[in-house]
């Protein structure tokens, strides 16, 4: 059929294609921007919010009324103080390469978590350290805990915390070893036995063990901020398809 019968030429037809898939592609890059945008200013604030929680002076650990209520949006690394005695249980230890809040933990070893039983005779988990443990051994990790089991009450200070799940990649906690590689509290509580504890755990700042391990120690807000960049990466792109369009365009006229 040719171009007279459809009462429209089909040079026009391919450029008005072209132009609905240029401009498809460049309505999509720049959604693509302005969620960077708005990113960048959910990940500022959120970085304000924990630099003034990390910051602030202790308060009193929630009551267990409160508990159910609390939420990492809103809670997780509050400052808090809380009189406990660290419990007779098995500890979990904790593989990590290194720390994205801790200053002084550079390296791979592994956390310290352990039950501890409140005043009020409710129990939360504890993190109570780092210990540079790069094999994961075991008997190294008990050397590290055994002494802090006193039986006699402590005031803490630290940071709440929320459990983490496991992700398909992660390896599977090894139970002989007590051994996880993630804070999975939940999934330590089912294995090790530690009973109903709170739904938060807390990594201690202090005090430090006379031993200096496990290595308790304050938080620090390091949270990659590259939002920006991705933003004028993508409007950037959004220019290029746009520009492209234009100048195909002007050299076909030309033809």
């Amino acid at each position: 059929m040719s171009s007279k019968a459809t009462g429209q030429p089909a040079p026009a037809r391919g450029v008005f294609g072209l132009a609905v898939i240029a401009l498809v592609m460049v309505s999509v890059l720049v959604s693509l921007g302005v969620w960077q945008l708005r990113r960048k200013d959910e990940k500022h604030a959120l970085i304000a919010a924990l630099t003034e929680r990390l910051s602030a002076a202790p308060v009193a650990l929630p009551a267990v009324a409160q508990w159910p209520a609390l939420t990492p949006a809103h809670d997780e690394f509050r400052r808090v103080t809380f009189t406990a005695t660290l419990e007779s249980k098995p500890d979990a230890m904790v593989y990590s390469s290194g720390s994205a809040v801790r200053d002084d933990v550079t390296g791979p070893g592994t956390w310290t978590f352990i039950p501890a039983r409140l005043t009020n005779g409710r129990s939360v988990v504890i993190n109570a350290g780092f210990v540079q443990n790069t094999m994961q051994d075991r008997a190294q990790q008990d050397r590290a805990v055994r002494p802090l089991i006193t039986g006699a009450p402590v005031e803490f200070t630290g940071y709440l915390r929320f459990p983490e799940a496991a992700g398909t990649l992660t390896p599977h906690e090894d139970s002989g070893k007590r051994l996880w590689f993630t804070r999975d509290v939940p999934s330590m509580v089912q294995v090790l036995g530690w009973g109903e504890v709170a739904p938060f755990y807390v990594d201690l700042e202090s005090p430090q063990p006379p031993s200096g391990i496990p290595k308790p120690g304050p938080l620090h807000v390091r949270l990659k901020d590259d939002h920006l960049q991705y933003a004028i990466t993508w409007f950037g792109l959004a220019l290029v398809v746009a520009g492209a369009f234009v100048a195909w365009v002007i050299q076909r006229g030309r033809v």
